[in-house]
């Protein structure tokens, strides 16, 4: 259409035209609206584990998962009281390869993961377990998480001592027995052959950037139901992993 036209376009022509850009306008965001309903992974109960590590005088003992983007994890675990520090990294490959873009082609072997550093007085690797199953990830996608897919994005828990392996192999089979979730739990428990943090930017990731559209959808979520649904360890304020210069 001509300059012309559109200038000498009737008031009838220009009423529709608007009343159809707020048809599409309301469809666009109806839309939107939808797929961030359906993106974030959804928080299921779980029993808490039968067995739990024992007690120990210990204040600073440390856990190593994997569930898809070490973003939203690392944010949950920030969220949770007795933690001390959360870092996002990989690991189950060599350190030469332990890089984002290297990581990211899904041959290396790692996984998007976080080391957790916690005080067992507080909060045990029992109950930790519990948040992760229940609301950091989902244990029954196989090499993926939502969106994101590949061997780097598994569902996978690294014993750091014979104590958490235990747990691990037994809360895994004991969430199994009472088929909480719609479909088996596919979460490995690996052998932990090293923990690499990654790059600065990766890091506290959430806390940093909560409007980033990858957060809204798949990760804030997340931090309302482990508010909702462990109201009694929910910190408000999360604990930031402090980065180190590079």
């Amino acid at each position: 259409m001509s300059k012309t036209a559109t200038t000498h376009a009737s008031p009838w022509k220009r009423s529709s035209i608007a009343r159809l850009a707020g048809i599409v306008a309301l469809a666009v965001g109806a839309i939107a609206a939808q797929r961030m309903a359906n993106s974030a992974e959804p928080a299921t109960r779980i029993p808490p584990p039968a067995q739990d590590e024992k007690a120990t005088a210990n204040h600073s003992e440390t856990a190593l998962f994997a569930g898809g983007c070490f973003w939203g994890v690392q944010g949950v675990f920030e969220h949770v009281r007795g933690v001390q520090q959360v870092a996002a990294g990989y690991t189950g490959g060599a350190a030469d390869t332990a890089q984002y873009e290297t990581v990211s082609e899904g041959n290396t072997g790692h996984a998007e993961s976080v080391q957790i550093t916690y005080d067992p007085t507080q909060i045990t690797y029992g109950r930790l377990l519990q948040i992760f199953f229940s609301v950091a990830h989902n244990p029954t996608e196989l090499n993926y998480q939502g969106p994101d897919h590949g061997t780097q994005y598994r569902s996978a828990v690294f014993p750091l001592n014979a104590g958490q392996r235990r747990v691990a192999q037994a809360y895994i089979a004991q969430i199994g027995r009472a088929q909480v979730f719609s479909a088996p739990v596919v979460t490995r428990v690996e052998n932990a052959t090293g923990f690499y943090p990654a790059e600065n930017y990766h890091q506290n990731f959430l806390a940093l950037h909560p409007d980033y559209p990858y957060i809204e959808i798949n990760d804030l979520p997340k931090i309302a139901d482990l508010k909702r649904m462990f109201p009694d360890i929910y910190r408000g304020d999360p604990v930031l992993f402090k980065t180190a210069a590079r």
